[in-house]
């Protein structure tokens, strides 16, 4: 679970989902918020999946 709490990919990640549930909460709701919370759900998947490669990778050795 740490892995993923101090990767840097993570917490930017987790940041910029912050930032879309603040924008959505104060802004308009129009065809934009919808790109917004998909931008930021494969920006949060991307940066899982790195980590668990990253993670794979040392296990295997080939570091």
């Amino acid at each position: 679970m740490r892995k993923y709490i101090f990767n840097g990919a993570v917490l930017s990640a987790a940041l910029g989902i912050w930032t879309t549930v603040r924008r959505t909460k104060d802004g308009a709701r129009d065809w934009k918020v919808v790109l917004l919370w998909i931008s930021s759900a494969i920006s949060l998947a991307i940066a899982i999946g790195t980590v668990i490669e990253e993670s794979r990778r040392l296990d295997d050795g080939d570091a």
